[in-house]
């Protein structure tokens, strides 16, 4: 049962990990339904949403971030962000949309339209990853979040917010994006997950149950490639990626593309990690399918 939380566009839906915050902005045709990575929220389609009207637009906050219900569970399940976004599109009556997933819900789109194909329509795949590649490589603080034998360092960084802030910075840094831009993606969507705002916490628990998911979560990825899962899908995919990501990079982005049938690459210029926030126009574009 959802709450409204907006009259306009946001409600709580219930999930059986918590309640979800969604932003539901009403429109024709198919749906789209996008997703955020570690450590944003839906805020990150912003810039996006006013393009792409008036279709049907579904932005959701998964559990413990943006404006979703936090809790205390330190460990991601198997399958729980597939399962967030099934309990979504059941309670809005979505039975079909274009599902757009960025950084690790890159990786949850794939699985879930891997899984219900008959509800994907087109996928769309913005600065992931899905299994190993060969120029894949992760944020230095996201690697040391993700290594388990690093937890004991990653819990000191993470308990003092100067260390919190300074790794911050230096990892925004290293997606070229200018550090304290009031107006950038990261004050508008990352520094809330690490710092909170408002009455509302911060996300650090979920960020920390995420990341240390992440090397696990690669080997089943890679077993689904493996088993030609991914090979075998006939939903159109249209891979789009910033060129400027230094993380995960054109390279990923084409051997992302070369796992699917049927995928459309594109690198979208002067874009770093977030696209949807930089180059806003050319994405919606090409969410819509208009440059496929």
């Amino acid at each position: 049962m959802s709450t409204p939380d907006d009259e306009y566009a946001s409600r709580l839906v219930e999930t059986p990990y918590g309640r979800l915050h969604v932003r539901d902005i009403g429109g024709t045709g198919l749906p789209i339904v996008a997703m955020h990575g570690f450590p944003d929220d839906s805020r990150i389609y912003d810039r996006i949403i006013p393009l792409v009207t008036p279709r049907r637009v579904v932005a959701l906050d998964f559990s413990g971030f943006g404006k979703s219900e936090r809790g205390q569970e330190t460990t991601l399940r198997p399958g729980q962000r597939e399962a967030e976004l099934s309990a979504v599109l059941t309670e809005l009556g979505i039975d079909r949309c274009v599902l757009v997933g960025h950084d690790a819900s890159g990786a949850v789109a794939v699985n879930f339209t891997l899984d219900h194909a008959e509800s994907v329509d087109r996928l769309v795949l913005l600065n992931c990853y899905y299994g190993d590649a060969p120029s894949l490589q992760f944020p230095e603080l996201i690697r040391l979040l993700g290594d388990p034998d690093f937890k004991p360092l990653a819990d000191a960084l993470m308990d003092d917010p100067k260390m919190r802030e300074w790794i911050l910075a230096h990892t925004q840094a290293r997606f070229g994006y200018a550090v304290g831009d009031p107006d950038g993606v990261v004050a508008a969507s990352v520094v809330p997950q690490w710092f909170g705002e408002g009455t509302r916490s911060d996300a650090l628990v979920a960020i920390r149950a995420w990341t240390a998911a992440l090397f696990p979560d690669l080997e089943v990825q890679n077993r689904r490639i493996a088993d030609g899962d991914l090979a075998t899908l006939t939903v159109p995919v249209t891979v789009a990626f910033g060129e400027d990501d230094p993380y995960l990079n054109p390279e990923v982005a084409r051997h992302i593309a070369h796992q699917f049938p049927h995928a459309a690459l594109h690198l979208i210029k002067n874009a770093s990690h977030w696209p949807q926030w930089e180059q806003p126009e050319q994405t919606a574009r090409l969410i819509l399918g208009d440059e496929d």
